[in-house]
């Protein structure tokens, strides 16, 4: 059988085995393409400069994939497989880019995570990490942005349509109806369309997602320090549908900082910036140039999504 090993992205040695058709037809699926390896490479330079594991999540939204961008209970596969190998001791430097996803999905790569690394845990934004990303990255004790990233609002959407929404129409609804001559037929015609007991499956999820970010930043961005009124105010700026308008709204690192997040400028190291952004655009590639919709990889494991 033909084996390989790739050495910094550089160069592969081959080791000759012999086998039959079967072996060889799983080798020839097994080779890394050259978007493989250039990922590989910049995968090496930054976990090297900075002694540190790194995995990438990164989703394909941008590029008009539809296979898996969002965050997922499948993600959990992908994250156990990246995990071989790795010196957990070393702590988790996570870059992310995501539209977002389910919140309980979330809650379980999160709870997965802090075991794993001991809370020892760093995300990076290189471009986007919205709504249940944003949510992810609370989970952190430091996030790292540049000047062009962005987080987002993390009220929860209900198939497709935001929590906060849903809710507001149901109190609209009771407010009218309580008066006299309330227009019933329009209440009855808006309202119809949805399931039974919607409205508290709504007012659970932004529950939820206050209590988790509550929960993660008191235990890990801010353990042992006394910040319940800086953590009351990131959560009512990241959880609230009232200011931010759109759930797809932009918060850039300003933004961010001024809430009370504990955010460093990617600028403030130039080499630093300069190893993430080239691991970024490296993967960012591969989602252009390929039918890839999803990537998550450390420097030896990989596990992918693709459009068929």
């Amino acid at each position: 059988m033909l084996q390989y090993s790739n050495k910094g992205g550089n160069a592969m040695d081959f080791e000759v085995d012999g086998g039959n058709w079967s072996d060889i037809l799983t080798e020839t699926t097994n080779i890394p393409s050259r978007y493989d390896l250039i990922r590989h490479k910049y995968f090496e330079h930054l976990e090297k400069q900075i002694n540190r594991n790194v995995i990438c999540y990164y989703s394909g939204w941008l590029q008009n994939r539809v296979s898996s961008i969002d965050i997922n209970d499948s993600d959990m596969e992908g994250f156990m497989s990246v995990m071989k190998g790795m010196d957990r001791e070393k702590g988790l430097t996570l870059l992310l880019h995501t539209p977002g996803g389910d919140p309980n999905a979330a809650e379980s790569i999160v709870s997965y995570l802090r075991e794993v690394f001991n809370d020892d845990i760093e995300v990076v934004i290189p471009h986007m990490a919205m709504s249940a990303g944003t949510m992810i990255s609370c989970a952190s004790k430091k996030i790292w942005m540049g000047k062009h990233s962005s987080i987002g609002p993390v009220d929860p959407q209900i198939s497709g349509l935001p929590a906060y929404n849903i809710i507001s129409e149901f109190e609209d609804a009771y407010t009218e109806l309580d008066q006299p001559n309330p227009n019933v037929d329009y209440w009855h015609i808006l309202l119809s369309k949805y399931p039974p007991a919607f409205v508290k499956f709504a007012q659970d999820a932004v529950a939820l997602s206050a209590e988790l970010i509550e929960k993660w930043l008191t235990e890990v961005m801010f353990i042992g320090e006394d910040k319940k009124d800086v953590i009351a105010n990131i959560v009512k700026n990241l959880n609230e549908h009232e200011n931010s308008k759109v759930h797809a709204r932009h918060f850039n690192i300003k933004s961010g900082q001024e809430m009370g997040l504990k955010i460093s400028p990617l600028e403030n190291d130039q080499e630093f910036q300069n190893a993430v952004l080239s691991l970024h655009h490296a993967c960012m590639v591969t989602l252009q140039n390929t039918r890839v919709s999803k990537i998550i990889e450390s420097s030896s494991n990989a596990y992918m999504v693709s459009d068929n």
